[in-house]
């Protein structure tokens, strides 16, 4: 589980570079903020989730 989290983090930061270099492509860098900061907030959720039972 944790592994696939943080394939999915560097996707969406990979996302998010690609769409501050390439001018045109602003609406990319937002997207992948976006779901980067989901991503991160469901694996601590699930974090917390994991550690209660």
């Amino acid at each position: 589980m944790w592994t696939l989290l943080i394939i999915l983090l560097v996707l969406w930061a990979g996302v998010s570079v690609l769409g501050f270099v390439v001018k045109g492509l602003f609406w990319l860098a937002i997207v992948g903020i976006v779901l980067f900061i989901g991503t991160l907030v469901f694996g601590m959720l699930r974090r917390g989730t994991s550690t209660r039972e």
